[in-house]
């Protein structure tokens, strides 16, 4: 059994990777970790998990994490970038939902996130978890950063285009809309129902933290330098990610469909919708899929992609899990096929 450790799991992505880890056949969780709950059962705050774990929350710092084979930050960040370290030179594996080491521009970082990074050197060493993009460094990785949830979206969706080069990298467009629950567990005025229900909004649209990541990966697929647009909106539900995509065809004659299709065959988690057809969030809810549907309108020469998954789960914990197990050697779908709620 893989023993693993959760640091953060008071938080969306906290439970969801229990909810996930806890039926997972290889995996013992050891420990659960929150300051703040210290001392709480698990069940108790989380009354879903009755009777599935016999857990009390420890402060992070008696934890005892070397106990572990691997440990997740279910984090904000500037969170594992001071922790993570301490772990990994007692070899313990780290898997970083969090956007600490996601970029490699550790002064790009920094002006994102406008602060002074705690451990730089480990943002070149750390492998970025997108496994339809790295499944093979994963398995060797001791530190690896889970892309965040708009990121695997997006870059899903361009990934076949940019691969093949049928697209202008120049002039991207992602227009994507989140759920509520992607902004975190956390008291905020804008995320209360009164405030968000019956209502449709875009934020960040001079520039979200998300772009500089989503960007990197993009341009590992292109071999132009790439651009991206992106605005990202909220949407008045709990969980999801809709994300609708835009590049101008350098091929129009392409069998775009094909080409999607191909690129996806062998990939567990990735479904390529039949032609015509576009996906929708209440279709991935609680999986840990990305559905795609790739259209080009009036036969034009836009291609126009829609991508739909669950924030929490592809595009959070269940990618985490998934990382684990090519870590460890398993299976990739071990503990990850659950099929989607519905409704």
């Amino acid at each position: 059994m893989i023993k693993v450790g959760i640091v953060g799991g008071t938080g969306y992505t906290g439970v969801e990777l229990l909810r996930l880890l806890l039926r997972h056949p290889e995996v013992s969780v050891e420990i659960i970790s929150s300051r703040g709950e210290a001392g709480r059962r698990l069940d108790d705050l989380f009354p879903t998990l009755r009777s599935h774990a016999d857990l009390v929350f420890t402060d992070p710092a008696d934890a005892g994490w070397e106990t572990c084979d691997a440990v997740f930050f279910a984090t904000p960040h500037n969170v594992a970038m001071k922790t993570a370290p301490a772990l990994l030179d007692k070899g313990v594996r780290v898997i970083d939902l969090s956007a600490d080491y996601r970029l490699k521009d550790v002064g790009l970082w920094e002006s994102w996130y406008g602060e002074a990074h705690a451990s730089p050197v480990l943002c070149a060493e750390a492998v970025y978890g997108l496994p339809e993009m790295n499944r093979a460094a994963i398995p060797k990785a001791q530190l690896v950063a889970c892309a965040g949830c708009y990121p695997t979206s997006v870059q899903l969706g361009f990934m076949p285009l940019l691969e093949a080069g049928l697209i202008d990298p120049s002039s991207l467009i992602a227009s994507s809309a989140s759920g509520v629950s992607g902004a975190g567990r956390q008291a905020k005025v804008a995320n209360l129902l009164t405030e968000a229900g019956e209502s449709f909004k875009a934020y960040g649209v001079a520039g979200h933290r998300h772009l500089p990541e989503i960007e990197q990966g993009l341009n590992t697929m292109s071999e132009d330098s790439v651009s991206l647009t992106f605005v990202p909106h909220l949407v008045p539900m709990s969980r999801g990610i809709h994300s609708t995509l835009f590049g101008r065809l350098t091929r129009p004659d392409t069998d775009l469909h094909q080409v999607f299709s191909e690129r996806y065959a062998n990939e567990p988690f990735v479904d390529v919708l039949p032609v015509g057809q576009t996906p929708e969030t209440g279709h991935v809810k609680g999986g840990n899929r990305c559905q795609i549907g790739v259209t080009v309108p009036q036969e034009r020469d836009t291609a126009v992609v829609t991508v739909a998954i669950d924030n929490l789960v592809k595009g959070a914990s269940g990618q985490a899990v998934q990382v684990m197990n090519l870590m460890f050697g398993l299976p990739e779908t071990c503990g990850l096929d659950g099929i989607a709620i519905s409704p």
